[in-house]
């Protein structure tokens, strides 16, 4: 269980940026900085469907407008939440400052919304710092995490 309790003070954004949960990013914009962190590229669809099946998303834009910061929860409403599609641009200065909000605002309405959850988050390399601060482990007790590509088969030509 993550200690909400002994969290660090709420990060703050750089000036300029701003946060928002209230509309979907652009999907090809989300799929540019998914893709920018090393993310394979997405059908668009399938993306824009992704994102109205999610409880929720959280945004940031730069000053310029430009989507550099996501993340997007879903839940069973019961045991499990699960943070997906955690990124922020590399190419922005401020990357570590985004992921550190990105966390906290997710942590923070995931504990209003969800108590009782269990938390768990498929991240890059870049966010492993801001997810440590926030109580999170990396594969505790040996756990691995594990996936299943449900891609409709490709017939076998005989």
């Amino acid at each position: 269980m993550i200690p909400f309790r002994n969290q660090p003070p709420a990060p703050r954004l750089p000036e300029g940026y701003a946060i928002s949960s209230d509309t979907f990013p652009d999907v090809g914009e989300l799929n540019a900085l998914l893709m920018s962190c090393g993310e394979r590229s997405r059908n668009e669809q399938r993306l824009g469907l992704v994102l109205q099946r999610s409880a929720w998303q959280l945004s940031i834009h730069d000053p310029a407008g430009s989507l550099v910061g996501f993340v997007r929860a879903t839940s069973d409403q019961a045991l499990n939440a699960n943070l997906w599609d955690l990124a922020a641009s590399p190419g922005d200065p401020q990357q570590q400052a985004v992921l550190s909000v990105l966390v906290h605002t997710a942590l923070s309405r995931l504990k209003k919304e969800l108590s009782g959850c269990s938390v768990s988050v498929a991240a890059p390399p870049e966010a492993l710092q801001a997810l440590q601060r926030y109580g999170f482990l990396v594969d505790p007790g040996g756990i691995r995490a594990m996936g299943l590509s449900l891609r409709t088969p490709v017939p076998r030509v005989e």
